[in-house]
């Protein structure tokens, strides 16, 4: 927990409500959950797993300043769903941002090569698989495993998709703001969707 410039050091006199001020801070930091108080900045983000998007450092963020939920490709799954429905209708959380990036696994293979894969990891059927262990009642219905994946063709593109996704989506409420960035890992810097520097780089093969 950061600790404010205001906190760094009592004045005479008055190191009782030095102390009193850091124990109250850190209850509220400890039971946020239980006094409603929300995000620092009333944020979640919606980024890929990848080991090089510097999430906080790109969006200007730090700890205890948004909800994070990060998955292969930033996609707005279910689960997303799920989590972002108690993010703002719960949690006070008033903005969305999605964060997709160029060189991403998700174009990297086409569908059918993931497919086998992971027909074979299976032993060679993916018909029975519970994509929810504790709710094996869900599943993909008549959709293929590869749409179960959603491997991407266009990163611009699927920001674009998971941004109308969430803003159409009935458990988001319509004052919460929803925005979408592409991080490219060439430059370290964030973009618009849209403001490609190369074709090559945002599509797949």
């Amino acid at each position: 927990m950061a600790q404010s410039p205001e906190q760094s050091e009592p004045e005479a006199g008055n190191v009782f409500e030095w102390v009193e001020t850091r124990i109250e801070d850190r209850d509220d930091w400890a039971r946020r959950r239980r006094k409603d108080i929300p995000t620092d900045k009333q944020l979640m983000v919606i980024a890929c797993m990848d080991e090089r998007i510097p999430v906080e450092e790109a969006l200007g963020i730090s700890l205890g300043d948004a909800h994070v939920f990060r998955n292969a490709g930033g996609k707005v799954t279910d689960d997303v769903i799920r989590s972002a429905a108690l993010s703002v209708n719960f949690f006070d959380t008033t903005e969305i941002i999605v964060i997709n990036h160029t060189d991403c696994g998700m174009m990297s293979a086409p569908d059918d090569a993931v497919v086998t894969g992971l027909d074979s990891v299976a032993g060679g059927s993916l018909d029975n698989i519970d994509l929810n262990p504790a709710l094996p009642s869900l599943n993909i219905g008549d959709a293929s495993i590869a749409d179960w994946i959603w491997m991407t063709d266009d990163i611009d593109e699927a920001c674009e998709t998971q941004v109308d996704l969430l803003r159409n989506h009935p458990f988001i409420p319509d004052d919460v703001t929803v925005h979408g960035y592409v991080y490219e890992v060439e430059s370290d810097e964030l973009r618009r969707p849209g403001e490609r520097i190369a074709e090559e780089i945002n599509t797949r093969a």
